[in-house]
This record gives C-alpha cells, structure tokens and sequence, in this order.
C-alpha cells in the first residue's frame, strides 16, 4: 500500500476560504499545518476571549463560564474535514459544491478548551466511496485530548440539486 505524500504548510487563509465557504464569525479553522491528500490533515483553531459567543458573559464571570463552546470545537473539527474532502480540487470543480455532514458516532468530549487554547484537529479518512468520506480523529489542547470523533459521514453534492423546486 502507497501513502500520499505529506504537504507541509501551512496554507494561507485565503486558500481555506477558496476550499470552504465558511467566513467570519464561523470561519473555524486558522491554519492547516500538513495534508495528506485523500488520507489526512491536521489543523489548528486558536481560542479567543474575543470571539462573538463571548459577547454575553458578563465582565465578572468565573473563568470556567469561559469554556469554548463543544459545538463549535466538533464544528471547526468538521470543517477541517471539510478541508481534507475539497483538497486537491479546483475552484471550478467546487462551484456550485455543498459538503452535506451526514452523521456522527462515537463522539466523545473529553475535556474543555479556553481562551489562549489552541485546538489541533487530527483529521484521518478512514473510508472513501464515490463523493462520500467517513472521517474519524481528534482534537487536542497541548497534547491532551479534548474531542474523540469515530466516525463523521460526508458527501459533497451540487447545491442546484438541493436548491428547492420553483413553485408549481
């Protein structure tokens, strides 16, 4: 069996923007730091206590009111997911492109991410069909697990066959 060749990064966030259609404030995914194109890639997210889910805490809030919200860490896990699914393929091919997450399992948190974190997605291609991936990894805070992902379904379809039919 043959292995992709690593890519070292990292790649720019104008490259991610031309891969995923996320921008800001859902934008989750700073920096990828390698790919393995069709088998693996790891990215960061950097923690703020500058970040819109924030805005509401009140200013004497305990610092453990400040936990990044899990949500948004297996958001940003998936987008980088996403990432590895478009890598390789050309604005032309991804016009018109909508990566569906069709299921997750066996997904576990293991612990808490704060401001000043940083989180590091592991993301592994476990198996690929024809426009489908299933994805499975984790994602770490100084080497200490935060998130356990066994397995996230993928597909990409053409966002014309998802648009609604016109009206009768």
């Amino acid at each position: 069996m043959t292995t992709a060749p690593v890519i070292p990064a990292p790649l720019s966030v104008e490259m991610i923007r031309v891969l995923i259609p996320h921008r800001y404030p859902m934008l989750l995914v700073d920096r990828v730091l390698t790919v393995s194109p069709g088998a693996a890639i790891t990215t960061l997210k950097a923690v703020t206590c500058n970040e819109p889910w924030y805005r509401d805490l009140p200013d004497d809030a305990p610092d453990a009111d400040h936990g990044y919200p899990v949500a948004l860490v297996v958001e940003s896990w998936c987008q980088s997911a996403a990432l590895l699914a478009a890598w390789g393929r050309t604005g032309g091919e991804l016009t018109d492109q909508v990566a569906l997450f069709g299921g997750m399992s066996d997904v576990a948190v293991r612990g808490t991410a704060m401001p000043g974190d940083v989180l590091r997605h592991e993301v592994r291609i476990s198996r690929a069909l024809e426009g489908a991936w299933f994805f499975e990894g984790r994602t770490t805070v100084d080497g200490v697990p935060v998130l356990e992902v066994g397995q996230v379904m993928t597909a990409l379809r053409p966002a014309s066959v998802l648009r609604p039919a016109p009206p009768a």
